[in-house]
């Protein structure tokens, strides 16, 4: 279990996973090719990557428009439902209407009425549980205005389940160790509306090019606080302990958009400008809530000024909620996020949030102020988002940091388009909930990083400006996206818009370079499959380093294979393209190691440093050791860690001088990234001071004490000396805890264990389970017997499919009697991906 304990610790560490190049392919045999329609089946072969098959996915028909929503709800906490009352102001949207239909998901209905005053007329009605179709007695104009009552129950836990790796369920309104039994976990009420989840809980038109106002009274008992769109307008209190909150929403939105939290909350105001900022916590996390959240008002300054178009809404509240089924949540004027984002104050000297903070943020002016008029055109949200942790970085911590950024994101979508290229506007899709994926986010943000260097920063902010204005409180496609550009530069940039946004794939080059006669030639070659892609058309960056210093030149690439001749009087020391990674691509280039070596002794910018580095990995030369020891000396904390990493398997990490450097990094480095990654290198040595370890596990870092007690393992020293570490809840400490202690014998451990099972949930669950099994696979069966229900427990509860499968797969090695066999066949029955495993596993 170390070596599973060791990759996870080290990802954790790094703060994402690691992804390879994908692997090249032949030249196009052509210099010119047309894009492939997005409706063609390219499917994926072994040859390559998959594109979608889907239907055409049109945007919403709009019918009816949905002008404002009153909602007045109440809750059966022992059930889970929701009590419901609906008051919909509606008008047909252009042609005449005798009926409306809406979106409504496992309703128990109780009165379906046409409101005129205080008169409710019964309407006749058709509902299948999914959609209410509802007839109006007779044709209603768009000039018609008219209000429809609906009387209702939701039952939320009784739908069927779905979801997508960003939104884990669709349920739309969760609630939260509801009988208040977990003495672990409080009650809380949340909801998830995105994609269209929020007519699991109130009757609606739920689709993206919907908007509108609401009102929203919730009652509940009154030692809950609650949350909503807009402001507070009223709380009142009512018999039996119960009080009603109305929460306005003045301006339109959409209504996937609307939220409600409800919890025992410690509510931390802020400000800005006069609006009230505010943070949303368990109470336990008051004292730490402006250390987390704290930067907003400077993001709200920034990103207002960047703009142009200051913040739209009346407020901006961020609440955290335990079991979140996402990440974090746009709502308007009400952001969710998941409880990670609890911190204590030796955490938050090992990482910030800032980059989801800036995230949501982003969303309340693109994809709430403005939002995609459907599922298809999501890169219109999603992508600025993402691009906004770019520009927050850079704004707030410097290029290293915003570079940093922009190559993990590059690399998160490379990696995803190994095996699946979808163009960015996706017309063509099986399900909406595909949309969410790394090319939506990781490579729409780098789409935009590219179109705002073709443009320059100010034509960049000034189209996004126009962009904002024209469409507040709207809904638009591409193309809006492209006219504001357009408008504002003077520029036709459909060539730009159509092989960027609109087609599959990305440049893939292969480079070669040689200096002869006076002469650098460049070879560049496009080896994607022009087939499903297209050959692209860009401006390429060239560095060359000639006597130390650096000459930057422009090329333009039009063909799929092109040469580019550069008059020189020696040949340079090293050739970079694309020095910044500003291009959307794969570049192979062919150097030799002195070459790399060059480029990163001698570059100032992350991405060329970064490249070289990773060039220069598992390679034996006698330059990479001058290489990784200025590595562990750069600037960028990144850098530095990147070398530690480098420096394990060289030779040169036997030598004292070197153990010398890092120890000290270790114990003095002023990043506890890197002190931790310091603390691991070490620990792969044999001998490693045990006083080195000890400064370790007394370090204010938790990442260095988790990579202290994973060398205090592995230096095989008395595990007693971990003990105190057990009253620890950080999950990367409870993490190498958990793999240090898989033979102990002792009831404190195993105690400790179920603890951690039940509090744990996500990708720290997923490693601490595997650790766990391995404790448990050591017990006979008789001992394992507390372990094997709590990993039940675990399967069934977890939302999140691969800590659930990892779970269940530990189930499966301990399958040894009938009994726990036929459990899990039930527990597998309902779940395709369990019942696999359980196929392999007791064959």
């Amino acid at each position: 279990m170390n070596h599973i304990l060791s990759r996870g610790f080290l990802l954790i560490l790094m703060g994402g996973s690691l992804w390879g190049c994908a692997a090249e392919k032949p030249a196009a045999p052509a210099a010119t090719a047309e894009p492939v329609s997005s409706t063609q089946d390219t499917t994926a072969t072994v040859a390559g990557p998959r594109t979608s098959k889907g239907p055409y996915q049109a945007s919403a028909e709009r019918l009816i428009d949905l002008v404002h929503t009153t909602l007045k709800v109440k809750f059966d906490w022992g059930k889970q439902h929701l009590l419901g009352e609906a008051s919909l102001t509606l008008k047909p949207y252009f042609y005449p209407q005798d009926s409306v239909v809406l979106d409504a998901k496992g309703f128990a209905l109780h009165q379906v009425a046409l409101l005129k005053g205080k008169q409710a007329t019964p309407l006749k009605y058709a509902y299948d549980q999914s959609r209410l179709t509802i007839y109006l007695g007779r044709t209603y104009t768009r000039q018609d205005t008219l209000q429809i009552f609906i009387s209702y129950t939701a039952k939320p836990n009784d739908l069927k389940v779905k979801g997508s790796e960003a939104i884990l369920a669709d349920k739309g309104l969760y609630f939260i160790n509801p009988l208040g039994t977990d003495k672990d976990v409080p009650q809380q009420i949340w909801t998830q509306g995105e994609t269209e989840a929020n007519s699991a809980w109130f009757p609606t038109i739920d689709k993206p090019n919907e908007k509108m106002t609401q009102d929203l009274f919730i009652t509940v008992e009154n030692r809950f606080k609650t949350l909503s769109n807009g402001l507070l307008v009223s709380s009142r209190n009512e018999k039996n302990g119960l009080k009603t909150d109305h929460w306005r929403m003045t301006k339109p939105h959409a209504p996937y958009l609307v939220m409600m939290a409800i919890g025992e909350y410690a509510v931390v105001k802020d400000s800005w400008r006069n609006k009230e900022v505010s943070y949303w916590v368990e109470p336990a996390y008051a004292g730490t809530a402006k250390a987390t959240f704290g930067r907003t008002p400077a993001m709200l300054e920034f990103f207002s000024q960047k703009l142009g178009v200051t913040f739209p809404w009346e407020k901006y509240a961020q609440v955290v909620v335990r079991d979140f089924v996402s990440g974090a949540m746009e709502n308007t004027t009400a952001s969710t996020f998941m409880q990670a984002l609890h911190q204590d104050r030796r955490e938050l000297l090992d990482k910030n949030w800032d980059h989801i903070i800036a995230h949501e943020l982003f969303h309340q002016w693109f994809g709430d102020l403005v939002t995609t008029e459907s599922w298809a055109n999501l890169p219109l949200n999603e992508s600025f988002a993402d691009y906004s942790e770019y520009l927050w970085a850079e704004h707030q911590y410097g290029p290293d940091e915003a570079a940093l950024t922009h190559q993990t994101a590059l690399l998160e979508y490379l990696g995803e388009a190994k095996t699946k290229q979808e163009p960015l506007i996706r017309y063509h899709y099986l399900d909406r909930e595909d949309m969410f994926d790394s090319h939506s986010y990781a490579k729409g943000g780098r789409v935009l990083h590219m179109l705002r260097k073709q443009v320059g920063d100010e034509a960049f902010f000034a189209a996004l400006k126009l962009y904002l204005t024209q469409n507040q409180y709207g809904t638009v496609e591409a193309d809006k996206l492209r006219l504001a550009f357009e408008e504002v530069t003077g520029r036709d940039l459909r060539p730009f818009f159509q092989q960027w946004f609109l087609i599959p794939g990305h440049p893939e080059l292969k480079v070669t370079h040689q200096y002869q006669n006076g002469n650098l030639t460049l070879q560049l070659t496009q080896t994607q499959d022009t087939l499903r892609s297209a050959v692209y058309k860009f401006p390429l960056t060239v560095a060359l380093l000639q006597a130390g210093k650096w000459k930057e030149q422009v090329v333009q690439v039009e063909k799929a294979s092109q040469t580019f001749t550069f008059p020189m009087a020696a040949a340079p020391q090293a050739v970079v393209l694309d020095p910044r990674q500003d291009l959307l691509a794969k570049v192979a280039h062919d150097k030799t190691i002195p070459e790399w070596a060059a480029q990163f002794m001698n570059s100032n910018s992350f991405a060329a440093k970064a490249t070289a580095l990773e060039e220069l990995r598992d390679t034996a030369h006698v330059q990479i050791d001058q290489v990784l020891l200025k590595a562990l000396k750069d600037p960028f904390w990144k850098i530095r860690a990147t070398g530690l990493e480098m420096m394990i398997t060289t030779e040169a990490m036997q030598k004292p001088e070197v153990q010398g450097l890092i120890e000290e990094m270790a114990q003095q480095d002023k990043n506890s990234n890197v002190r931790a990654t310091a603390m691991y290198a070490m620990s792969t040595l044999a001998g490693l001071p045990k006083e080195i370890i000890e400064k370790g596990l007394q370090d204010s870092s938790y990442q260095v004490v988790s990579a202290a007690i994973f060398a205090w393992n592995r230096g095989k020293h008395d595990p007693e000396r971990l003990k105190p570490f057990l009253r620890y809840k950080n999950p990367e400490v409870v993490n190498a805890l958990a793999a240090s202690f898989t033979d102990s014998q002792q009831e404190e451990v195993y105690a400790w264990f179920l603890e951690n099972g039940r509090k744990m949930r996500g990708s720290d669950l997923y490693y601490f389970i595997q650790s766990f099994g391995a404790f448990l696979l050591k017990k006979n069966i008789d001992q394992q017997e507390r372990g094997w229900q709590a990993l039940v427990t675990i399967t069934e509860r977890e939302t999140q499919e691969i800590v659930k499968q990892t779970a269940f797969q530990m189930l499966t090695l301990m399958a040894e009697t009938q009994e726990r066999k036929e459990t899990l066949l039930n527990m597998a029955q309902k779940d395709e991906k369990l019942q696999q495993i359980l196929s392999t596993q007791l064959k």
